[in-house]
């Protein structure tokens, strides 16, 4: 799948749902806009997360009140319809990517069709980090591991328990996907468009993070989130 392909599916599919559900018009107003990195996720034990240095911003989106969160490095600020969201310039222009994909989040949720929405905070990214390596070993036993996107505390608990690499750009990326045995990958490259170098892979692809809980029941993705627990046990 191409990005022109990718994004048309997923704005398509988010007027097919505002139709279905009749929210489509001007009456209905989405609110969107750059958190600071302690609205986005607290105050965390480790200060190396790509949102604590510059590298990246969190776009929220408040639709009925439904939270959708987005990690971009082109930050947004939006008031305005559905409709005009759905107008947006999604190949061409990151900040409006940024923009729809939290909305889509935002929207989803609302509906009832995605979960996990909004990013853990304070001690939550450490314990989501040690639930993920529990699942992975629960779920595929002992893998090479190929993760992309650079997230601490994620490195830190799978490589105590796996081989791993880390792919945080395009440098190597071939050789260390032919090499894993499990790519698990941030939902963040929907909003850079590089998700598309792992949509057709012929080997096992995990997607984690909110940013991609929207559109992965619309694209088939496997997604793997925990948010939820690590709200329970904070």
């Amino acid at each position: 799948m191409d990005r022109h392909t990718l994004y048309e599916t997923l704005r398509s599919a988010l007027a097919a749902a505002l139709e279905e559900h009749g929210l489509t018009g001007s009456a209905v107003t989405v609110r969107a806009r750059g958190l600071t990195p302690e609205e986005a996720i607290g105050r965390t034990q480790r200060t190396d997360y790509p949102i604590l240095t510059g590298k990246e911003v969190m776009l929220m989106a408040d639709f009925r009140g439904a939270m959708g969160q987005a990690f971009t490095d082109a930050p947004a600020h939006f008031e305005g319809s559905l409709d005009q969201v759905l107008a947006l310039d999604l190949e061409g222009d990151p900040h409006s990517r940024g923009l729809f994909i939290a909305t889509l989040n935002a929207v989803m949720k609302y509906l009832g069709r995605a979960d996990n929405t909004v990013h853990c905070r304070d001690g939550g990214p450490e314990l989501c980090a040690r639930h993920m390596a529990q699942w992975v070993a629960d779920t595929y036993g002992a893998p090479k591991i190929a993760l992309v996107g650079f997230q601490p505390a994620l490195i830190a608990a799978l490589s105590r328990r796996f081989p791993l690499k880390v792919l945080d750009g395009a440098s190597g990326r071939q050789e260390t996907v032919d090499w894993a045995d499990l790519v698990l990958c941030t939902g963040s490259t929907l909003c850079n468009g590089t998700i598309v170098d792992y949509l057709d892979l012929d080997k096992e692809v995990v997607f984690f993070g909110t940013t991609l809980a929207g559109a992965a029941p619309i694209l088939g993705l496997k997604r793997a989130c925990f948010a939820d627990r690590t709200m329970d046990e904070q």
